[in-house]
């Protein structure tokens, strides 16, 4: 199925807070672990690195502290092939910290980013470059939760109506639940969510906030504004949804080490594939391959299988999609 709109090529913006991780190596209960590895974790950067990894131009656009882990962070970034030239630093608040903590009943994750640096981002960012010659801006239902000039900075991104906007507008609703204490989730991120171009929301993500009976079908009802809504249904499948209809495409297996990061491997993946013209299923197809590679690894991105294994997968008939009995072990070397 090919959406009768799509954003134009170019360079991706991925607005949002960037923090340093550790997290017990190899996976285990915190409690238990003899030694912690350090890498960062951002929604938003994790988009813009495997967006770099898939040849799209992508700037990452933040802040961070004047301190080790503000550097560590900005150098991962770049060393991805982003754009991290319009990251500020703040001599003044911190880089936000999380901890994993892998348990039977899936990983904990505990975040220490009160008043960290891109808590004070503001809608100044959307003044000027990068966003003056960016063809996409991508946003997450997290930013808009770390403080109020943080929330008013999403809110502006996306009062402009879409036909009048420079540059289309991608929204990710990533909901925390420890990041919205005060119940307002469910109401800011469907306005959110409204506005935007391209939606993602997992199933069981909208759920819990709109209702625990939805239905994908029940999920566009409730967001009907956006040209393209994408329902990720775990690790079953994934529906893309436009005016002209909906195309489904089923997840493909593999061995599961942690699944934090995947869905933004997959935002990155889909996004990758409608700015490079893919029809809906060739780009939904990528976002299962390249989530595959965050659900391998311990941390939230992984390595992507070789360009002609790629094409290949995205070359498959459907029912040969359906049926690939090996999975994805075999394509990543297992």
């Amino acid at each position: 199925m090919t959406a009768s709109w799509r954003p134009a090529p170019g360079r991706v913006v991925c607005v949002g807070e960037t923090m340093a991780a550790l997290a017990p190596d190899p996976p285990r209960p915190l409690a238990e672990a003899a030694e912690l590895r350090l890498s960062t974790a951002g929604a938003e950067s994790n988009v813009a690195m495997y967006l770099a990894d898939h040849g799209v131009p992508a700037v990452w656009l933040s802040a961070v502290g004047d301190d080790p882990f503000g550097y560590r962070v900005r150098a991962t970034v770049a060393a991805a092939g982003v754009d991290v030239s319009h990251v500020r630093t703040d001599p003044h608040r911190p880089t936000g910290l999380l901890v994993k903590d892998p348990g039977p009943a899936g990983t904990r994750v505990h975040y220490y980013r009160a008043g960290s640096a891109a808590s004070a981002l503001d809608a100044g960012l959307l003044a000027g470059e990068p966003l003056r010659s960016a063809a996409l801006l991508h946003l997450t239902g997290i930013t808009p939760a770390l403080s109020p000039a943080c929330r008013d900075l999403v809110d502006r991104a996306l009062a402009t109506p879409p036909a009048d906007r420079p540059y289309a507008i991608s929204f990710d609703v990533n909901h925390r639940a420890a990041l919205w204490p005060d119940g307002t989730a469910p109401r800011v991120l469907r306005a959110l969510a409204a506005r935007a171009d391209i939606v993602l929301v997992g199933l069981d993500e909208a759920q819990r906030l709109w209702g625990e009976d939805l239905t994908v079908a029940g999920v566009r009802d409730l967001v009907p504004g956006p040209r393209i809504l994408v329902v990720k249904d775990g690790a079953r499948d994934a529906t893309a949804v436009t005016a002209d209809g909906s195309c489904t495409v089923t997840a493909l297996r593999t061995t599961v080490v942690e699944p934090v990061g995947a869905g933004d491997a997959f935002a990155a993946g889909f996004l990758a594939g409608l700015l490079r013209g893919d029809p809906l299923t060739r780009a939904l197809r990528l976002g299962h391959i390249t989530a595959v590679s965050a659900l391998r690894v311990t941390g939230d991105r992984g390595p992507l299988p070789g360009p002609a294994e790629t094409e290949r997968l995205l070359d498959l008939t459907d029912g040969d999609w359906e049926r690939h009995e090996h999975g994805m072990d075999h394509v990543f070397g297992q």
